[in-house]
């Protein structure tokens, strides 16, 4: 089996399992008791909570640990949403193509009275600072701007666009699920006032994440109950979990430039192999790109029965993100980008993991080869094509 959809989760690794088995066994007691057992907890939750900021460049007290990355987005969103009503400011800028964590957040503050505005997203699935910068006005209290995005991997000017905000007063907070452990960050170098991460899209445990959030920010709780995560976030913190990943995070963030290279040497023969069959087109820009991921678009199929096929070949791939995987709806990131409905329908996500091989990539580039050529061979919308009946969108 060719696992090739580690945008939706990866697997974990060694040293993750390890970790995570070794505190199960050893340090099981709860971090806020004050025995020993409960004081062995807090110290490998502390140490955890330290390593995972030195990787992105925040201090210890910056971290909250959350159940994953789309609790940490609602939490960022939210606090920040307070903080902008009780200045009268209720205005939001985004882009139409976030995670839904983001979209279904703004949704609801759109309810509550906040005005959201959803920046356009170019053909090359990139958001221009210039157009953030525009898009601020005097009530403006949030700016959230994915790093990398989760289907087409195209990577944000996140530098330049927190410049924007910050030069503007206005907060700014990215969305790095896709981002962290693969992307040098730094939150401070990137001008990043709030930032989201999940552990399963590293090679740690699902289940875990965190928020960053610079000092002097107020958070918004969404649990309320205990004191833990300083009354952040209520709940006995799952300490396995986040020890392992903070240890996965170390791992990948170390292997990051070696990981890279491989990558994008796999990735490009996998996107030199997938154009050459007709009427095809990748998605997103070629450079600005997560090294792992490829994404196309084929005319006259359906994206649902090209990776049930793939599946029987042995092969695990996506059609967008896993959140939406039950939806018949085309990608609302494709849309975003200027795909029409019939094209966006016939997508395909690859997102590879450091254990593809070339022999792996020539298999992959065969069978969506022989899968797209056997799925237009009783495609209705295929023969109107070909006959001239309709017209070609994509070359």
């Amino acid at each position: 089996m060719i696992y090739a959809d580690n945008a939706a989760t990866t697997k974990m690794s060694e040293v993750a399992i390890n970790t995570m088995v070794s505190l199960m066994n050893e340090t099981y007691g709860n971090p806020s008791s004050l025995y020993t057992f409960g004081q062995k907890a807090k110290e490998a939750l502390e140490k955890a909570r330290a390593d995972v900021a030195a990787v992105i460049g925040a201090d210890k007290k910056e971290i909250l640990f959350t159940s994953g990355g789309s609790e940490a987005d609602n939490q960022a969103i939210i606090s920040a949403a307070e903080l902008g009503k009780k200045n009268g400011k209720k205005h939001i800028i985004s882009t139409a193509f976030e995670h839904h964590a983001v979209l279904h957040t703004l949704n609801k503050l759109a309810k509550e009275g906040f005005e959201i505005t959803l920046l356009p997203v170019h053909e090359n699935g990139i958001v221009l600072p210039e157009e953030v910068e525009a898009a601020i006005r005097e009530d403006t209290c949030l700016v959230t701007v994915m790093f990398a995005n989760n289907e087409i991997g195209t990577i944000q000017p996140i530098r330049e666009i927190g410049a924007v905000c910050r030069a503007k007063g206005v907060l700014f907070h990215t969305d790095a699920v896709q981002a962290i452990g693969h992307l040098p960050i730094n939150v401070v170098d990137d001008n990043i006032d709030m930032l989201s991460a999940s552990g399963h899209k590293f090679h740690g445990p699902k289940g875990v994440g965190f928020l960053y959030f610079k000092k002097g920010i107020r958070l918004t709780n969404l649990i309320e109950g205990g004191a833990q995560e300083k009354g952040k976030r209520a709940g006995t913190e799952n300490v396995p979990g986040i020890v392992a990943m903070a240890e996965a995070l170390k791992e990948s963030v170390a292997k990051m430039e070696s990981t890279t290279n491989y990558l994008i040497n796999k990735r490009d023969r996998l996107i030199a192999g997938l154009k050459e069959i007709p009427h095809s087109a990748v998605n997103g820009d070629l450079t600005h790109r997560l090294p792992s991921n490829v994404n196309f678009c084929f005319e006259g199929i359906e994206g649902e029965s090209l990776l049930l096929l793939l599946d029987d070949k042995g092969i695990a791939a996506s059609s967008g993100s896993a959140c939406t995987s039950g939806s018949l709806d085309p990608s609302h990131v494709l849309l975003a980008i200027g795909r029409v409905h019939d094209v966006a329908h016939g997508s395909l996500r690859l997102s590879i993991g450091e254990d593809i091989t070339d022999e792996d990539v020539d298999y992959i580039i065969k069978s969506v080869k022989e899968v797209v050529e056997y799925l237009r061979g009783f495609s209705p919308v295929w023969r109107d094509l070909v006959s001239g009946k309709t017209q070609f969108i994509l070359p």
